[in-house]
């Protein structure tokens, strides 16, 4: 057992599991915290984030300080984070949670689109291809059709692009040396300074109930905020990124033992369809791709 933990590539998955199960959790206590208003949610979910990325910060002892030239990718990260950000809770409120999570998880693919424009990285045929089948199992979830869920449906997948945009800004910031918890404290920062007017001016009284799920929705954030960064630092993305695709799979498990949510034969079959995909594009990434160094 030492063996396997010592083993870098055992580590990340482990890590990539765990930030999966963390943001399975996020959605779930967002769904228990019942009607709470969106905004107000989102201002308890990065206020506790917010104090967390803090503590690396203080540790390092180097301050507060964004590195030169990184600002304007830092604002755009903050801007389509928090809007995706927004659109997801609203999304886990008004549908399934296995629903919502499995929306949000295209940012992958919304994430090799953008990096055409933001990036310069022209994606591979098959990168094409899988978007494409990707965006078919969306549909099935979405179920265009005049019915009131269409609507949360859609912002759920402004939500995997606001995701997928802000993932690739963050990749950017990531080759321009700029640190982790600077990248995540700013945009909890950002995403409660958004938040408060509405916090101030449609403030909802909660229940001690309702505010103890709200800070374990922030911890769980925290949580799967923090193992993603730890295990990508274990192994390269195209080796590990599969496996955050659990997040939907336990959403789904709590969703059904808890909130009595089955998810429809057609949101299960735009599952496969988009889950399978993503397994496809990770065993040709490691199979049929040479390495680039």
């Amino acid at each position: 057992m030492k063996g396997m933990i010592k083993n870098p590539k055992i580590k990340a998955i482990l890590c990539i599991i765990a930030a999966a199960f963390g943001f399975s959790l996020m959605t779930f206590f967002v769904r228990l915290s019942g009607d709470v208003p969106t905004m107000q949610k989102v201002f308890f979910r990065n206020s506790i984030a917010a104090l967390i990325a803090l503590i690396p910060i203080v540790k390092e002892g180097k301050g507060i300080r964004i590195k030169k030239g990184c600002f304007g990718d830092i604002a755009l990260r903050c801007i389509f984070g928090t809007s995706g950000l927004i659109c997801n809770f609203y999304a886990i409120d008004h549908l399934g949670i296995a629903d919502a999570n499995m929306l949000n998880k295209l940012s992958p693919f919304f994430a090799i689109i953008l990096s055409i424009f933001i990036l310069k990285e022209m994606p591979k045929a098959v990168d094409i291809i899988a978007t494409i089948i990707a965006f078919t199992g969306a549909l099935l979830i979405i179920r265009p059709g005049g019915e009131l869920s269409v609507v949360p449906a859609l912002l759920g997948l402004y939500g995997g692009f606001g995701a997928g945009t802000a993932y690739v800004f963050v990749r950017k910031l990531g080759g321009k040396g700029e640190r982790t918890p600077i990248i995540v404290l700013c945009f909890s920062l950002f995403s409660c300074l958004v938040s408060i007017p509405f916090f101030i001016f449609d403030y909802h009284p909660m229940s001690t109930k309702q505010i103890l799920f709200l800070i374990c929705a922030g911890v769980a954030a925290s949580i799967g905020q923090f193992g993603i960064t730890t295990a990508y630092k274990f192994a390269p993305a195209k080796e590990i990124s599969v496996f955050d695709y659990t997040q939907v799979i336990f959403a789904a498990i709590l969703g059904m033992i808890f909130l009595g949510e089955v998810p429809v034969l057609l949101s299960i079959i735009g599952y496969v369809i988009i889950i399978g995909t993503a397994v496809a594009r990770w065993w040709y990434t490691l199979h049929c791709m040479p390495d680039e160094h």
